[in-house]
């Protein structure tokens, strides 16, 4: 397989704590890779280093390229979209127009047909069509992540990046977001899916991490980690016992 994102020695942090304590990482094109762990131990960080959110050290090749020194806005324009965990929709614009922002960069690259990539988008997210006249800050919590979602594949991307997903939804909505991913994953989207729900993460995902305060303490094809006692007791048990 071929591979798309390439992250050696990763350090970053706010401030003078540091929080990631050189992180190693690999996906290769088409993969879904979930990075999983307790709170604080750097999920979040990691998405927001390799997006250029965050100052960061350290290696980071995407596509073939060094991004040493690239910001936000050039990383998106290489095909980079993150959906953060706050999903940060425009809630005074309409559905229809939240996803149109999302195709700033294929405009941006001349790609004449970008518009095309709405119905696709409603094809995955049938609800978004029902709801494209109205405004982002009148749907439910499960509606924004999808908006969140499908304004992310407007822009076409080469890495869609997750962060917490399924955070703060019902479990019949998280149910229908993993789905989705799972979909995305079958059209051959690469995606890196940082999650709390373990059990749903590791179902979906290709390769696993588990990052614990700032390091891989395991890793792994995903099936492989699901069925390591380790794993299990930290953070499958835990779910399986709240179930």
């Amino acid at each position: 397989m071929t591979q798309l994102l390439q992250v050696r020695g990763l350090h970053a942090g706010y401030g003078r704590a540091e929080v990631l304590s050189g992180l190693d990482l690999d996906l290769a094109q088409g993969q879904v890779v979930t990075v999983i762990g307790p709170n604080g131990a750097g999920k979040s960080t990691t998405l927001n280093a390799l997006m250029g959110v965050l100052p960061s050290r350290g290696q980071v090749t995407f596509d073939g390229e060094d991004l040493t020194g690239c910001g936000l806005e050039e990383r998106v324009m290489r095909g980079m979209a993150l959906v953060p965990e706050k999903r940060e929709l425009f809630t005074t614009m309409s559905v229809a127009d939240n996803l149109l922002l999302g195709g700033f960069r294929p405009m941006r690259l001349g790609q004449r047909e970008w518009r095309d990539e709405l119905e696709r988008v409603y094809q995955i997210f049938p609800r978004l069509k029902e709801r494209r006249e109205q405004m982002a800050g009148t749907l439910s919590g499960g509606e924004r992540q999808m908006l969140a979602v499908g304004r992310a594949l407007m822009s076409r991307p080469k890495l869609l990046m997750l962060d917490e997903p399924s955070l703060g939804l019902a479990p019949l909505i998280v149910k229908e977001i993993f789905r989705i991913v799972a979909q995305l994953r079958e059209a051959g989207v690469s995606i890196l899916l940082i999650e709390q729900n373990a059990r749903a993460a590791l179902e979906v995902a290709d390769y696993g991490y588990v990052l614990e305060t700032g390091e891989i303490a395991l890793q792994g094809p995903a099936a492989e980690l699901a069925r390591d006692p380790r794993v299990i007791e930290t953070y499958l048990g835990a779910a399986r016992k709240s179930a």
